[in-house]
């Protein structure tokens, strides 16, 4: 019998998520060291003893053996950063102007309100891309009037301190996202669907979380980015 690593995936295409290959990867080997015992037919036995070859202790003890390697299904959290690497640049790398026609050059940045407040929100840039970072600011505290920049796995990436941001600048989703619908109900000013210019860690910026929310139909007709984030002089 052929290595079972050797066989393609189904459908001929590899797996684009970490997970599922090491997960499938494993269910292929053990059925194919369960198969090529001696006295299995194939013809046969694949659909007679098919709960042998592979049953629900078996499933269990692969994902513990993934849980206990370390795996921590994070890609999740990284899934946009990886997709969409230029999206994502640190923001110390040059990338174009969200709106070529603004001419004030302290608008750093547009995206779509979340939720109108009654004054604007000002707080010091955090760009946060890793869990090893909300880890930290898990156990050491989120600093005051932190607006944390995160792209559009925010969600899950920041969810256990969401709360302890004085605003968010999302560089990716909708208002009706997971992380939009999470910012409203914890009340924390945040800016969905961003694009930002310039903007590095520690910088002061005003975010206009007084803009009114997108319309219904905005995405479909591309009315978006009318909340203005301003970089402010440190």
């Amino acid at each position: 019998m052929a290595d079972p690593s050797s066989i393609a995936p189904k459908w001929g295409v590899p797996e684009v998520l970490p997970l599922p290959s090491r997960y499938n990867a494993a269910i292929r080997e053990l059925v194919g060291r369960r198969a090529a015992e001696p006295g299995f037919t194939w013809s046969s036995d694949v659909f007679e003893r098919s709960t042998e070859l592979f049953d629900t202790a078996d499933a269990e003890a692969l994902e513990r053996e993934v849980l206990d390697s370390g795996y921590r299904f994070e890609f999740s959290a990284t899934a946009s950063l990886d997709s969409e690497p230029d999206k994502y640049r640190r923001p110390d790398v040059d990338v174009r102007k969200f709106v070529p026609g603004d001419t004030d050059e302290s608008v750093a940045g547009r995206g779509d309100n979340v939720l109108p407040t009654d004054a604007n929100t000002v707080g010091s840039v955090l760009r946060i891309s890793r869990t090893e970072q909300v880890l930290e600011l898990l156990i050491g505290g989120v600093p005051e009037d932190t607006i944390a920049v995160i792209d559009d796995s925010g969600g899950t990436l920041t969810a256990p301190i969401l709360e302890g941001f004085h605003g968010v600048i999302c560089l990716g989703g909708t208002v009706r996202s997971h992380l939009g619908i999470l910012a409203r109900e914890y009340g924390v000013p945040t800016l969905m669907n961003c694009r930002i210019e310039g903007l590095e860690d520690g910088d002061r910026v005003e975010l206009e979380t007084t803009a009114a929310p997108p319309a219904a139909d905005a995405y479909e007709t591309g009315d978006t980015g009318h909340a203005r984030i301003w970089k402010l002089q440190n």
